[in-house]
């Protein structure tokens, strides 16, 4: 995991690559590097976040034209030797992704007299470049990186310099994020956009088996074969100071407090609530199509997973249609039953997460449906399925899954209610009533909002606890899974999830007074089951923290700590309750000095297995 930079310009290319890294720091921070081309390679890197970096660069450095990269460890630890670029004599590269077959190309390289200098296997890639332009002295730069494509195994988006040829970066991306930014005579690589969005909207995005060269004269494109080809330019609709913390304290705090916007703009125009419709556009799908279909398949890992369990319910309860929740990593080995009445859905926040894309590609021999659910304009998620249905909810920069998570929480409801309406489940009464809901879940997450001290206090009261658990019923029970993946991934709290009724086959043997736990308690059919579970809880001396709704006046009686929604239709309330979650992992965290929007180990977008 990490981010690469690549930058050719008029502008001092130390600063721009550096500015672009801090972008990316979220994809991995455990070492940095930067090559300058000018007479020779000059390359600094360091194990560390970037500041680390900044402070081994010489004052008055300087050049205009330069790769750099922000590193996540797959291969070796996180030292400075580790750290990228990787040289070999003339040649430097940076490498985001996994070479899988790297030993065995390690083994023949050392076999040729190739010394390697680290741990990783991205300096197989520099010894095969310059393995490749030594034995043939006519061959060029580009034409090097493409015969070594056919040489690696894995996943990749690398970017080149070459002290032969100066004036060039060369670029190529396979399963790995690869965006060229274009400017006025300014020209940026990098694998996120948000890398070059202060100088550039104008972005193009690379797919599989694509090369790139860049020089002072503009960019060009070619395919595997090495011909010219032609690709569309994307303006992107993001500004900088979107991706910017806006005078909060940490962009995960921001991203909570953007929700009520990105609820509205992920629902805007897609819903009429007078007509009692949903407008999807998207969905490439007739209405015929929506009749016959046997199954959904959601296929997602992580928060989208959890997501993707909530629209389990959704799928089932609106639109009676059977739904399995598949883990992508567990999905892409097995042997799945599929056929073409079954719709594929894969939800991904950053449309690039290889494990999910790897899971959908497997589906196109069986002939079903896909769709996809992101929130990134142009990534490889987007040229993969059939239909795309984009979150809108703009960068997300924290590591921990948000306003993303609400976001595509949205979206579930809308292709739900619009299958449940086409398969005859849903009145148009029931599905106004909906929707109406939908309409005032922003309003509803401001009074949360508003009222976050109340959340604040009791995040600091636990936040020295070791374990906490979460517990909920039907479509709370997903809702419990994302708040305890949430408090794990930033406060370092070990945290699970439950099915509020498992509680009594195995975990209660765990619960104590030191063991808080957070039971999610919202009005609905399971309520009164919830409800005794609390119950069985309180009698082994746990302190209960509900989420429950505001005008719930009996929950106090039971438990240790209340935590207040707005009332809103059940099958709404998981947006709510998440909202609630994330202020307590957010404040749990903050009162525990973690590093909230870089938690340890993890990086945003996980592009490799």
């Amino acid at each position: 995991m990490g981010g690469i930079v690549g930058y050719i310009g008029t502008d001092n290319a130390v600063d721009v690559i550096i500015s672009s890294l801090r972008k990316m720091e979220y994809r991995g921070y455990d070492s940095a590097g930067i090559t300058i081309l000018n007479d020779d390679l000059v390359t600094y890197k360091t194990a560390g976040k970037i500041s680390e970096l900044e402070k081994i660069i010489p004052a008055g450095f300087n050049g205009h034209i330069g790769i750099g990269h922000t590193r996540g460890a797959t291969h070796g630890k996180p030292e400075t030797r580790n750290a990228h670029p990787h040289l070999s004599s003339n040649i430097a590269v940076v490498h985001n992704g996994i070479i899988e077959n790297y030993m065995r190309l390690k083994e023949k390289l050392i076999e040729q007299g190739y010394e390697f200098l680290s741990d990783t296997d991205t300096e197989v890639i520099a010894h095969l470049l310059h393995r490749t332009m030594k034995d043939n002295e006519a061959c060029s730069l580009i034409d090097a990186v493409r015969h070594i494509m056919t040489k690696i195994e894995g996943s990749y988006a690398i970017a080149v310099l070459c002290t032969d040829e100066p004036d060039h970066i060369v670029l190529a991306r396979k399963d790995s994020p690869l965006i060229i930014g274009l400017g006025d005579k300014n020209y940026f690589a990098a694998s996120d956009v948000t890398a070059f969005l202060r100088y550039t909207k104008n972005a193009v995005y690379i797919n599989d088996m694509e090369l790139v060269q860049i020089s002072p004269g503009g960019v060009e494109f070619y395919n595997n074969d090495g011909q010219r080809i032609e690709k569309q330019i994307e303006v992107i609709e993001w500004n900088e100071e979107a991706a910017e913390k806006a005078g909060y304290e940490h962009f995960m705090l921001k991203e909570i407090h953007e929700q009520p916007t990105s609820i509205q703009d992920t629902y805007a125009g897609r819903i009429s609530e007078l007509e009692g419709r949903v407008i999807l556009d998207e969905l490439k799908m007739d209405e015929d199509q929506l009749r016959n279909l046997q199954r959904v398949t959601i296929i997602a890992c992580g928060t989208s997973w959890n997501a993707g369990c909530v629209g389990k319910y959704l799928f089932e309860n609106l639109a009676g249609i059977h739904t399995d929740v598949e883990t992508a990593s567990e999905f892409r080995y097995a042997d799945p039953v599929l056929c073409g009445q079954i719709f594929t859905l894969a939800i991904t926040q950053s449309g690039e997460t290889a494990d999910t894309l790897a899971a959908v590609k497997s589906t196109k021999a069986y002939g079903c449906s896909s769709a996809a659910i992101t929130n990134v304009v142009g990534s490889t998620i987007t040229r993969e399925t059939d239909s795309v249905f984009f979150t809108r909810a703009g960068p997300e920069i924290g590591v921990a899954a948000t306003k993303s998570f609400t976001a595509q929480l949205i979206v579930l409801y809308l292709i739900a209610i619009h299958m449940g309406t086409v398969r005859g489940r849903l009145t148009p009464q029931t599905t106004r009533d909906i929707l109406v809901g939908i309409k005032q879940l922003p309003g509803q997450v401001q009074r949360i909002l508003n009222n976050k001290d109340v959340i604040k206090k009791c995040a600091e009261h636990y936040a020295n606890v070791q374990d906490y658990f979460f517990i909920g019923r039907h479509l709370n029970y997903p809702v419990s899974l994302e708040g305890a993946l949430k408090l794990k991934e930033i406060s370092y709290i070990h945290a699970e999830g439950y099915a509020a009724g498992e509680i009594k086959h195995g975990p209660l043997a765990l619960i104590s007074s030191e063991t808080p736990v957070v039971a999610i308690a919202t009005k609905g059919h399971t309520y009164d089951k919830v409800l005794s579970n609390i119950k069985e809880i309180k009698a082994r001396s746990a302190e209960v923290i509900v989420v429950a709704n505001e005008s719930d006046n009996e929950i106090s009686k039971y438990v240790d700590r209340v935590l207040r929604i707005p009332d809103c239709h059940e099958l709404l309330s998981p947006v709510l309750s998440a909202v609630v979650l994330q202020l307590l992992a957010y404040y749990t965290a903050l009162a525990r000095g973690c590093s909230i929007d870089k938690p340890r180990n993890l990086a945003k977008s996980v592009t490799v297995e």
